[in-house]
Parts: C-alpha cells; sequence; structure tokens
C-alpha cells in the first residue's frame, strides 16, 4: 500500500494570493537591481514551485468593463516572484532553469486579453488605432480556453512565464539605464514612450530592507517591461512545461525572478497587454553550469523549447512585407517589424470579414496561438514575415464562404470585447 514515507512535497518557496494587490504582499517586486537580497534560496537539482500575482499585480478584475485597464498604473508592473537564489551560482556561471509545470490556481480559473491606451501602454497598433481600453475574459477549463468576449473560439493553451530572467549586476544595470534614457531623450514626446526610465513612484520590494537601500532601489532599478541581456520580459510562448533555459550569471546567487505567466499567446504579443495573462504556480529545478557564460558564448538567454504543443496542424497563413499597404504605402527597407505589422492587419482584416470586429480580432491574435516566422531578410527592400492562425481553435470553417456561416454573431448582446466608460470603439 502507498505511505508517506519518502513521499515528500517539492517545496514552495514564494506563496502570494492572486485577489490581493501585489504591493501588500511579501516576496514580490517589480524593479530590476542587484541590490534586492534573495528571498528564497534552493539548492541546485531540488524541485521547488513559485506562487505568482498577475502581471499587474491584482488590478484587472473578471467583469464587462474595461475601465481597470483604461485606467492601470504602470509604474506597479511586473510583478514578480523572487529573488530566489542558487547555492552555489557566482557571475560568470550559466544558471541552466527547467520549467517543470505552469499552471493557473485553482481558486482562480480565468484571465484576461487587454487592448492598452494610446496614452497609457499603447500597444503594436496604438497609434494606428489611435487604441482605447478594451479586454476579454478568459475562461479555463483543462487545458481550454474560451471567451464571453470573443464567441465561436476555443482553444489549448501553451501556458509559460512571460517574463523570466536573472539579476542584473551594478554595472550592467548602469549600461540599461544609460542606453534607454538616452532613446527616451532622442524621442522625448513619443507617444506611446519609446521606453521607461527608472521611476521610485510604484517601486515595490516585499522585504524589509533599510530605507536608503529602498530608495536607491527606486531611483536607479530598471523597469521590467522589456527584455534585456538576463531574459527579461521576452514573451516567447514556447517556453511552457518542459522547455530548459540557459540564463547568464551577473550576481552571487543568480537571483532569479519570474512573473507575467501567461495562459496563452500569440507569437509577437500584439496588444502589449497581449497575451492570457495569468495568476498561477510554476515549478522549476535548476542546476549550475560553470564558467557557462564563456563556454556558450551568452551574451543572451539560450532555449530549448517545450516538447509540449497543441496540435494544430491546419494554419491559415498571412503573408506582410516591409510596405505600409495599410497605411500611407511608404516603402520601408527591410524592416522586419513593418512586416510583421502588416502581416497582422492583413489577419485582422480577414477576420473582420468573418464577423469579428477590430478589437475581437486583435485580441484574438494576441491570446490564441498563433505563429509568426521570418520568411526573408534578405530580398532588398521588402522583408517578409508570415503570421499563421490555427483553423482548428474556431468552431466554423473560417475558409468557408459566404459569410452567412457565421450566425453566433447575429445576437448583438453578446460576444463584443468589455470596454471602459470613458473608452470608445475605434
Amino acid at each position: 500500500m502507498a505511505t508517506q514515507a519518502n513521499s515528500v512535497a517539492h517545496k514552495t518557496v514564494v506563496k502570494v494570493d492572486p485577489f490581493i494587490p501585489a504591493d501588500q504582499q511579501k516576496g514580490i517586486h517589480n524593479r530590476w537591481h542587484p541590490d534586492i537580497p534573495p528571498y528564497a534560496t534552493v539548492k541546485p537539482g531540488e524541485v521547488f514551485k513559485v506562487e505568482c500575482v498577475d502581471w499587474t499585480g491584482a488590478q484587472i478584475g473578471n467583469n464587462d468593463n474595461s475601465d481597470d485597464i483604461k485606467n492601470v498604473d504602470l509604474t506597479k508592473i511586473h510583478n514578480l516572484s523572487g529573488p530566489i537564489a542558487v547555492e552555489g551560482a557566482e557571475p560568470g556561471d550559466c544558471l541552466v532553469v527547467d520549467i517543470l509545470d505552469v499552471g493557473p490556481f485553482d481558486k482562480m480559473p480565468w484571465g484576461y486579453t487587454g487592448i492598452f491606451e494610446l496614452e497609457n501602454g499603447g500597444g503594436l497598433f496604438a497609434k494606428e488605432f489611435n487604441s482605447r481600453a478594451c479586454k476579454a475574459i478568459w475562461d479555463f477549463k483543462g487545458v481550454y480556453a474560451t471567451s464571453r468576449h470573443i464567441p465561436g473560439v476555443r482553444f489549448a493553451g501553451v501556458s509559460h512565464p512571460g517574463l523570466i530572467g536573472t539579476a542584473p549586476s551594478a554595472e550592467l544595470l548602469a549600461t540599461w539605464n544609460e542606453r534607454e534614457c538616452g532613446l527616451i531623450a532622442e524621442h522625448a514626446n513619443s507617444v506611446p514612450p519609446v521606453a521607461y526610465a527608472p521611476n521610485p513612484t510604484g517601486t515595490y520590494v516585499g522585504q524589509d530592507l533599510d530605507s536608503a537601500v529602498l530608495k536607491k532601489i527606486g531611483e536607479e532599478g530598471a523597469r521590467t517591461v522589456p527584455g534585456r541581456e538576463h531574459g527579461g520580459n521576452c514573451d516567447i510562448k514556447n517556453l511552457s512545461r518542459g522547455s530548459r533555459c540557459y540564463f547568464p550569471v551577473f550576481v552571487k546567487g543568480a537571483n532569479l525572478s519570474v512573473g507575467d505567466l501567461h495562459f496563452s499567446q500569440g507569437d509577437g504579443e500584439l496588444s502589449f497587454c497581449g497575451a492570457i495573462e495569468m495568476a498561477g504556480v510554476i515549478t522549476f529545478s535548476t542546476s549550475i553550469i560553470k564558467g557557462g557564460v564563456e563556454k556558450f558564448a551568452l551574451k543572451q538567454p539560450i532555449f530549448l523549447p517545450s516538447p509540449i504543443d497543441p496540435l494544430y496542424s491546419s494554419k491559415l497563413i498571412f503573408e506582410g512585407i516591409s510596405v505600409d499597404l495599410h497605411g500611407d504605402g511608404k516603402q520601408y527597407n527591410m524592416d522586419a517589424t513593418v512586416a510583421y505589422k502588416q502581416a497582422a492587419l492583413n489577419a485582422i482584416a480577414y477576420l473582420q470579414k468573418l464577423g469579428y470586429t477590430r478589437e475581437q480580432a486583435y485580441l484574438l491574435l494576441s491570446a490564441a496561438p498563433v505563429e509568426s516566422h521570418v520568411g526573408a531578410v534578405v530580398d532588398s527592400p521588402n522583408a517578409c514575415v508570415t503570421l499563421a492562425i490555427p483553423t482548428g481553435i474556431f468552431d466554423f470553417v473560417i475558409t468557408a464562404f459566404p459569410m452567412q456561416v457565421l450566425n453566433i454573431f447575429a445576437d448583438e448582446s453578446i460576444g463584443h470585447p468589455s470596454q471602459g466608460r470613458g473608452s470608445h470603439k475605434t
């Protein structure tokens, strides 16, 4: 018979409550800084769990109004669990992190995707759409997600951490701040901003530290918005359970932090709040490769993707080139971002023909497991990028015409993303 002998549960090194604001909890921080001490310490080879609040720190609710998206306080994001020190890790080493499992809290089986305001967060099409707040709530049933705000779709999630990385050294932090503040100075009046400078407002470290240290972290701490040399907010959807990550170590213990968990995401995370954002639990194991930075020429992390992916073999693929065909027709030279945007706009236009609103299409491409690939960046002047939508996520045939197959949109009272009272459709 089964016994408890030799049956030891994996420990949880950071515990949080997804319904309590992040800045009222321990073991959470929202800035990168080498002076943030480890909240917990683990041994190489040890399996451990980390609980995470959603990236906004419980600012978003499960409702049919997007005022919370419209008014989100971006000085308080992203909220990361940790740091977690790994015994024996030293600067110059490689920290190997195995992602063993990722999933939502049992008591919070839902997530959200949002379109941010042009003046507060933006997104890939913030300027083109003059974007206003909008959100879709997604309900989780096992591996599947559905939304009352985007009817006709159901898909399996590829759950993953949007943000994971090691702590920077003081020298690396200074490099980040110098180059990003320089970029801001070059584009001082950009809306949305091109980068986010250190900002004491909203800074939070869920540990009892000396006031001078907290002040220094607030004044110098790097915002967690972008990915950088240490990993960070890279939003790589295939880093789901079974993935292995190789991170450069810059400080003693490596000081690993994680957050911004996603139930699902499309390549590109179009709308900035562009995955199915969730709170949840992630399970890790770590090891150390001594001198790994030199051995692997590790200027940025290296990843082995998960062996587990939803099986969607049939896809409808949209091409984009580096010409603004949806705007003023301007020719760009080998700009893959322009090409990606054109592919996405082509897909949005197609989905609108199926009966979805532009907001629904925008949110869907952000949340569903769409795939994007660079076709070519060698044929001047046009880079070519593709965006592929799995046809199997729809409960109707999206290549079937005429459009009367889409009876699911006949009821105007359902199936629209929630919008803030101060917002409007574009």
